[in-house]
């Protein structure tokens, strides 16, 4: 990518509103898969699942499903915050159709507002996928239907020779603001300090495409984040990125990924076995297939798959 068109992409990126959606400048950037077919997404509606929705939900007919518009491969938002594309649109696109009920689309800025949001009962779920851990499920319910890593997207021969997160003493780290590797991240502060070496410069980014950016321009030394999308950011970048520390534990245990639904509600129970239905009838499988994330599929979904270590 040419210095004069990434710095114009940065100073887009910068200026995105509240509403979280990718201006249009990035979007040929985030452009890669075209997704599942139609044909494989159709479902029939399957009218014991659709009974078991909440009932203000089905009085409602439809979910309020958010997003953050920036996890490729997994949620592409438009320029709108509203067209979205991806593994959890296609996702949803076939779940609704199972469950018998519309799914509308709202994009925000950043993972705290969706929690916020789904605790307050703004939105009923977000199909994320958002990492599921312990701490979070004091407040919300995870359905998860993927597992992930975290490794880094560095510039192409990674000239800060980044092989683990036990490598990021004094060296400048974008992550995603709230997320689960920024609190890893803060927690490599205490140990290179324990070990006289000095802490990792955090850079806290609300979007996946400002991160990888600042890589790009040599504004951070690396991107700590899951590895599907960092993937995808790899691919579109060509000849610029590459990953780093992969298959190394990198401060996580097993990391699930899934839906966030209320706390102890009765959406919960049903997307489960939503999802599975999908799971059994072949549908899953190829929506992740589509995208090219098949290795981060479970055989089943699960919920609160996470657990103290």
């Amino acid at each position: 990518m040419k210095r004069g068109l990434l710095l114009v992409l940065v100073a887009a990126l910068t200026a995105v509103s509240a509403c979280g959606a990718n201006p249009p400048e990035v979007e040929g950037f985030l452009h890669g898969s075209t997704g599942t077919a139609a044909s494989v997404l159709r479902q029939q509606t399957d009218q014991r699942l659709h009974d078991r929705l909440p009932a203000k939900i089905k009085a409602r007919g439809s979910l309020i499903a958010v997003n953050n518009g920036s996890f490729p491969p997994y949620t592409i938002a438009g320029s709108d915050g509203r067209a979205l594309r991806g593994v959890s649109a296609d996702l949803a696109t076939a779940l609704g159709q199972l469950l018998g009920i519309r799914i509308e689309n709202v994009t925000v800025d950043g993972l705290p507002s969706q929690l916020t949001g789904i605790k307050a009962g703004r939105y009923d779920l977000t199909l994320g996928p958002t990492g599921d851990f312990p701490k979070r499920q004091k407040q919300n319910d995870f359905v998860d239907w993927v597992k992930e890593y975290v490794v880094f997207a560095v510039r192409k021969g990674n000239p800060k020779h980044i092989g683990s997160i036990a490598d990021t003493c004094g060296l400048r780290i974008a992550v995603m603001s709230g997320g689960s590797a920024e609190d890893v991240l803060r927690e490599q502060v205490h140990k290179c300090a324990a070990t006289g070496k000095p802490a990792p410069n955090i850079q806290s980014y609300k979007d996946q495409p400002s991160a990888v950016l600042a890589v790009q321009a040599d504004r951070a030394d690396g991107f700590f984040s899951s590895q599907a999308p960092l993937t995808y950011f790899v691919n579109m970048a060509g000849k610029d990125l590459q990953l780093a520390g992969v298959g190394k534990p990198n401060g996580f245990d097993t990391l699930y990924q899934g839906a966030v639904v209320p706390k102890n509600g009765p959406l919960r129970d049903v997307l489960t076995a939503a999802i599975n239905e999908l799971v059994r009838n072949g549908t899953y499988g190829k929506i992740l297939s589509a995208w090219k994330v098949s290795h981060n599929g479970l055989e089943r979904a699960g919920i609160n798959l996470a657990r103290e270590s």
